[in-house]
């Protein structure tokens, strides 16, 4: 078996690596992003919720979340599918993160462009959804992407609980071929090669919503 040989069985994994860290990625966002908006409102109730939240999934180990909610649900009579129990363990912790870079990049934002949206007779709603996000994501591009280049790097967990991406494919043919060196070498490229295509994606996608005057990542 050649090298190539190699990297074409891994291969068959990239799908389902792809896929967890999509997955991940999306509920990490859709969440972060509500987390960081609704403590941006300033709501007495919901803001000390946030900040528990934020505090609590920041310092919980992914696998630990991962087991307690992909073994451990079970036992009191939730059984979880394997994605959904990677989106609420790797997924839930990359929110916590990213509500995090997102109120710092909210914090960017002029306070004088909101003062002067408010004078204008716009509601705290429209300032948050016309003046605030619009500015705020372009200023957290960077922080996101640290925060996505993270899933992608906890994504081989997803091997414990039987989604069979590119590490749970390296396992097999590392038990069938005894050369591990190999196998995990071109672990380490393929995994090297989706972090590009990824950067690269993002640059452009940045690079199309930059703001005039501003550096691209």
């Amino acid at each position: 078996m050649t090298f190539l040989d190699i990297l074409t069985q891994l291969a068959q994994g990239v799908s389902y690596t792809l896929l967890v860290t999509l997955v991940c990625s999306v509920t990490g966002l859709l969440v972060g992003l509500g987390l960081a908006s609704l403590r941006r409102l300033g709501l007495p109730l919901l803001t000390p919720l946030v900040d528990w939240y934020t505090y609590v999934f920041r310092g919980v180990p992914v696998l630990v979340l991962l087991f307690t909610v992909y073994f451990g649900l079970p036992g009191i009579g939730f059984k979880v599918p394997p994605l959904m129990a990677m989106a609420l363990s790797l997924g839930l912790v990359a929110s916590a993160y990213l509500a995090e870079v997102f109120r710092g990049a909210f914090n960017s934002v002029d306070p004088a462009e909101v003062l002067a949206a408010q004078a204008m007779g716009m509601t705290r709603i429209q300032v948050l959804r016309y003046i605030e996000l619009p500015q705020m994501l372009r200023f957290s591009v960077p922080g996101m992407v640290n925060e996505f280049t993270s899933i992608l790097k906890y994504s081989p967990f997803a091997y414990t609980v039987g989604i069979p991406e590119i590490t749970k494919q390296a396992m097999n043919l590392t038990a069938t071929t005894l050369r591990g060196v190999e196998v995990y070498l071109a672990v380490g490229i393929l995994y090297f090669a989706i972090y590009r295509i990824c950067l690269f994606t993002v640059q452009c996608i940045s690079k199309r919503y930059q703001i005039p005057g501003m550096t691209p990542i």
